[in-house]
Formats: C-alpha cells, structure tokens, sequence
C-alpha cells in the first residue's frame, strides 16, 4: 500500500462497510462475495470461469508477491467481478513472472481493494453466510452504494454458465485417438482439458446449449459435463442434455456444477450453501477404496443429501470429512460418475487425479 492510492469502500448487503485503498481498476464493481483459503495459484483461481459473478476475498495476508505469467491461467482473461485482499502486491520476485498483479488486474479492468482485515471479514461471512456487495474506488456516497448493491440479483436462481461457454466449439489432442470425448462447456477450465488430452484423448469442447444431436456427429466415445458458475437449477436446457447423454449408455464424467448436473438430472435436488466451498486442503474420503485425498474446490452449490441417500439408483462415493457434504456419485447400472471438487488441481494438490485415470479406463472398457 502506498501513500498516492486512492481511498476505495467495501460494502455488503447487510450493512457492514469496509474502508481500503483502491488497487487495480478504478471503478465500482458487483457481485456474490466469497473467500478462498489457498495461498497459492491465485492467477489460476482469479481466471477460473466458475467464479464469475463472484467478489473474491483472498484470505492470505500477501497476494501478488510472486508476479502474473502468461500460462498460469484457466481461461482467456480474468473472471472474478472484483478482489479483496489484506496486501495486494505491486512488486514481484519471480524472474519468470511477466508482470506484476496490478497491471493485470487494470488490463482486465478489475476493480480490487486492498488494507481489509481479510480475516475478520472471512470470519464475518463464515458466520452469517454468502451475500452481495460492492466496491468503489469512484463513489465514495454509502447511501449511493447501498441504491446500487439494492439492484444486483442475487446468484440463487442465476444461470451464468452460458455467458462464460465457448461461443464455437473447438477439438484438442490426437485425431487419431480412439478415445473421443465430448466435452458440454458451462465453464470449463483449460487445465481439467489438458488432463484428459494428456491421457491421450481427443476432445471436442461444445458450447453451452449444443444439442446432443450436434455433439453426437463428433461420435464420442464418452462425454464430460464441465464446471461453471451460477446456479445448476436454473439450467434446464443443461438438465435436459445430461438426461438425453445418459441414455446413450456411454461414459459420463461430470466436475463440480457438471456433479450438480448429473444429480440434477436424476430428480436429486440442489441447494444454495451457506458460503461454500473454496481453497486447496478440503479433505474428502472416498467411500470406495477408504482413502482420503486433499482437495481442491470451488462451489456456493451443493447436492441434497438427504435425496441422495433416498435415492435407490445413486451411489454416494465420495464425503467432504469437514461437513459430510456429498463430495461424489456414480449412477448405478449406467458407467456415469461425478465430483464435487476439482481433480485437475490447478491449484493445489494431485492427490484426486486418478479420477481422469479412471474415466479415460471407463471409456476404453466400454469400447
């Protein structure tokens, strides 16, 4: 924090008023406000498209301080609506970084403020639960502030997934590779793609609202339901291609809101978490093999337990050990199963890869 920075205030919906410095962007911004707990990789979670929508605290005191490069990204520009931090860092050390945090966020004209107790206010939302905010580094006027954060919807009932998809679709890896998977993006991040192709399978990533009639002339040999914001309820075009995809009785692999989406799709409902799950060491128990594994995450929803555990036809396979919230199922009867966390990692540990592993089995098995 320097002296010349300009004053800039955070506010929530339910009153409490921050005071900081503007870092980055000069502007006003909204969103959903959420926190991560990781101290690393913050380039990767600030482009990853399931935080779109979404106001991110960065709960570790110094973020910034290893610089920004090129491939440490998830998407093609930044997707957070704004960032809060304790000290956002102008200078870098890393040699091989290719810019410094603020210059990348004013080059994606994201609005941030630094000089908050993170920690008090990570503590603030634990306690009383997701909800809107603004930041301003232009207006300064709380009651023009409150006006404004009075008209931003809230993300229960939101479909975002379509504004974050590819607009055309696109292939990667070997053409020649008998393992085809179609790839639905409702938000897909470039890393979950690259563990796949690395596997050596060619994918073709489609928009959002392909119909499977379009995807099947790719004549996949499995299918994967990608990541995303928004709520999964507020889907229903991408409810209704996962039910159409199951009953081709291929392979199915679905991440985080593609989890929501297979639940989703065999009548098992989802619900709008309290404040979510984000950060690099969320312990999980695979109910299979009884292994746990560290966990990377990144959601505000969650599948209904209670209708899991009815529900004769799922199997749960993976538990969160934090909350026992449903981390994973498989369909039984079908070769169809998915996570609520991110096995790709990008970032945090590899402990959760297999999963690409076994997919990519599941495929050639089935072939």
């Amino acid at each position: 924090m320097t002296e010349k920075q300009s004053p800039a205030v955070l506010l929530l919906a339910d009153g409490t008023i921050c005071h900081g410095k503007a870092f980055g962007a000069i502007g006003t911004t909204t969103g959903e406000i959420c926190f991560n707990t990781g101290m690393t990789g913050y380039q990767e979670v600030f482009t990853d498209p399931s935080y779109y929508g979404q106001i991110l605290i960065m709960n570790t005191v110094h973020i910034g301080n290893y610089g920004v490069k090129d491939d440490e990204v998830e998407s093609s520009d930044v997707k957070i609506r704004g960032l809060i931090g304790r000290n956002l860092e102008e200078t870098y050390s890393r040699k091989l970084a290719k810019g410094s945090l603020e210059d990348y966020l004013k080059a994606n004209n994201i609005v941030s403020i630094e000089g908050v107790d993170t920690r008090a206010l990570v503590a603030h939302i634990r306690t009383k639960g997701a909800m809107n905010c603004i930041i301003s580094s232009a207006i300064t006027d709380i009651e023009e502030l409150k006006k404004k954060l009075a008209a931003v919807p809230n993300m229960d009932g939101l479909e975002l997934a379509s504004h974050v998809s590819t607009r055309e679709a696109y292939e990667m890896g070997d053409a020649k590779s008998p393992v085809r998977i179609a790839v639905m993006d409702y938000g897909v991040k470039q890393h979950i793609l690259h563990c796949m192709v690395d596997r050596g399978a060619y994918i073709k990533v489609f928009p959002a609202k392909s119909t499977l009639g379009e995807v099947k002339k790719f004549n996949p040999s499995g299918y994967f339901i990608s990541n995303g914001p928004g709520d999964p309820a507020a889907m229903g075009y991408a409810i209704d291609t996962v039910k159409e995809i199951l009953k081709e009785e291929k392979p199915v692999f679905g991440i985080c809101l593609g989890h929501q989406l297979l639940a989703l799709a065999n009548n098992i409902p989802t619900f709008k978490m309290h404040h979510g799950h984000r950060g690099l060491n969320h312990p999980v128990k695979n109910l299979i093999t009884g292994k746990s594994e560290i966990t990377t995450q990144n959601h505000g929803f969650g599948v209904d337990p209670e209708a899991v555990k009815k529900a004769n036809h799922v199997e749960i396979t993976h538990v969160n050990l934090n909350d026992k919230s449903i981390e994973g199922i498989r369909i039984k009867g079908k070769p169809a199963f998915s996570v609520q966390y991110h096995p790709e990692s990008t970032p945090g540990p590899h402990d959760s890869r297999y999963l690409f592993d076994e997919f990519i089995d599941l495929i050639k098995a089935s072939k």
